[in-house]
């Protein structure tokens, strides 16, 4: 993540710098320092946030610890940017958002895809008409199962570590582009199971969503299946529009005068864009639209659709 994804768009960002680091092997800490010409590092997270260079705190740990070091971050005044998902369930997330409010700091989640360039142009045809009047949306994410040892699985499949399985992680960034893309989720239904048995968390997943702007959507999570799909469609009465949640195929525009594809890449740092929105706001030059709030309302889908598989489990 942030060797990646994140680490060199903290450095990149116009008004940004990554002055310090921490991991608690301070070994790594002090190799990923060298490495990238990051001044200080740190093997404890309370040194750095106390660290007086530091106007602002990036938590990238799993899900199970992001509250813990929001608090600890927003009760030293600071600013807080935290990965994805904002936490293993909402009401953690209505805790840091009420720690952070309080201290009068802003919290930002990483649910870069709002402002990646493909997206961005996702928003703009919508927006623009392309598909006419948005009606319905359908989502459909398959993988085959991973080869899994049983003693040594991944957080992201450890529900106590990560809040559930790869639909929390995967399907999140997903749920969370359609509540930027077409307005928040008002009424959601799901249901969940684990069918492979290959690891404790849910591996099968389906839910109907209703948004609050009327469009109506479904949604199919399959991650023990034969074949890859990675699709979302939105169709409206114009036209329908595909593309890919983690591909970099061309968007597909399809209307009754025929077909476009419209190329669609990612760039090169893909927290960049995100990043830097969120800098021009600590900043006072604009606005990140990634936020405790908007994060709040993905986690709370996701909640109301594994709330019956968490209960038997």
């Amino acid at each position: 993540m942030t060797e990646r994804k994140s680490g060199p768009g903290l450095q990149r960002a116009e008004r940004s710098s990554l002055v310090a680091v921490m991991r608690r092997d301070g070994a790594k800490a002090a190799d990923f320092a060298h490495r990238h010409g990051v001044p200080r590092w740190y093997d404890d997270a309370d040194a750095l946030i106390a660290d007086p260079e530091v106007d602002a705190v990036y938590v990238a740990t799993p899900p199970d610890s992001h509250r813990d070091y929001a608090l600890r971050a927003a009760a030293a005044g600071k600013p807080v940017y935290v990965e994805k998902p904002m936490a293993r369930t909402a009401a953690e997330c209505e805790e840091m958002i009420a720690a952070c409010e309080s201290a009068g700091v802003p919290l930002f989640v990483a649910y870069y895809r709002r402002a990646m360039p493909r997206f961005v142009r996702v928003k703009e045809l919508l927006d623009g008409g392309a598909v006419g009047e948005v009606r319905a949306v359908t989502v459909r994410l398959h993988a085959p199962a991973g080869m899994w040892q049983p003693d040594n699985l991944p957080w992201r499949l450890r529900p106590e570590i990560s809040g559930g399985g790869l639909f929390v992680d995967l399907g999140s960034h997903t749920l969370d582009l359609l509540d930027h893309l077409l307005g928040p989720v008002e009424t959601v239904t799901g249901l969940a199971a684990n069918l492979a048995g290959r690891y404790p968390a849910e591996d099968h997943v389906a839910a109907t969503f209703g948004f609050a702007s009327g469009v109506v959507g479904t949604g199919l999570w399959a991650f023990d299946a034969a074949v890859r799909r990675d699709e979302v469609e939105i169709v409206g009465t114009a036209g329908a529009l595909t593309f890919s949640s983690f591909g970099e195929e061309p968007l597909v525009l399809r209307t009754p005068h025929g077909e476009e594809h419209i190329e669609a890449p990612y760039p090169e740092v893909v927290q960049q864009p995100l990043i830097q929105l969120v800098v021009d706001e600590l900043t006072g030059r604009g606005t990140a639209p990634s936020t405790g709030r908007s994060a709040l309302r993905t986690a709370r889908v996701v909640d109301a659709v594994l709330a019956d598989h968490r209960a038997g489990r």
